[in-house]
């Protein structure tokens, strides 16, 4: 008898780790940025161009479509055009009924972004990060607003502090991330995390140092700015940019270990 409750037990056991690992291989995690959504404030985006015409419901359905409840879907910044938590809240609202856990990192244009403690009280299926980081599975997902990077023309004395301070939060979430004891880690960011001519800058450099091997980005838009992204392998780090009309309003499924 106890020969069979242990045999029992261990199919038991075994069963809820392949549950688990099923579960695992099934959880699918998606990037994009730059939602823009402004459903409690008028700020029409197709001045913009006309690709941005109904752009916030070519997300939704795409994200309808694709997006499983398991599932966690990572935003980039520039979530809302209000300016005020009472109006942002329509938008939030509209992020939340969308199936999947939502993680969320402030762009330049989300004035109505308070503190990520009273943010990460307000709904239970969306992550605000600050300098914290998210783990999936084995992977830690670590964050910064950025800034512009220093060029060589438009880059103020007060560009540098906000640079370097923001520099400053992408290492504290990484080593966060390290302490914790993540090797594998994806770094997201609203700016590029270089300037338009590729070169060196403080997060590449924290990139390369702590073995990050995926970092998405948003905020460019248009073609223009397109030709200035920088994509694909630099240095050992894979940089691919997420943009919600670089996307074509699509969602971006990424591999996460």
């Amino acid at each position: 008898m106890k020969t069979m409750m242990t045999s029992m037990r261990n199919k038991k056991n075994l069963r809820e780790i392949n549950v688990k690992e099923a579960c695992e291989k099934n959880h699918r995690v998606f990037a994009i940025g730059d939602l823009h959504f402004s459903y409690a404030v008028n700020k029409p985006m197709d001045v913009f161009g006309e690709n941005w015409i109904n752009h916030d419901k070519k997300i939704l359905d795409d994200w309808q479509r694709r997006v499983g409840k398991e599932d966690t879907v990572l935003i980039l910044g520039d979530i809302s055009w209000a300016s005020k938590m009472d109006d942002a809240k329509a938008d939030l609202d509209v992020i939340s009924s969308m199936n999947g856990k939502k993680v969320l990192i402030r762009g330049n244009h989300d004035f109505w972004w308070t503190s990520v403690s009273k943010l990460n009280k307000l709904y239970d299926d969306m992550r605000f990060l600050g300098t914290d980081y998210y783990a999936i599975g084995s992977t830690a997902i670590v964050s910064a607003r950025g800034w512009l990077c220093p060029n060589d023309t438009m880059f103020t004395d007060d560009d540098m502090k906000i640079y370097l301070r923001e520099v400053g939060r992408m290492k504290l979430s990484i080593d966060a991330a390290r302490k914790d004891g993540y090797d594998s880690i994806i770094a997201i960011m609203h700016y590029p995390p270089t300037n338009d001519k590729w070169e060196d800058s403080g997060f590449t450099e924290l990139f390369e140092e702590h073995g990050v091997k995926n970092v998405f980005y948003g905020h460019l838009h248009g073609e223009e700015s397109f030709k200035i992204a920088v994509l694909g392998d630099r240095n050992g780090v894979n940089y691919q940019l997420v943009s919600a009309d670089f996307l074509g309003f699509r969602l971006k499924e990424i591999e996460v270990e």
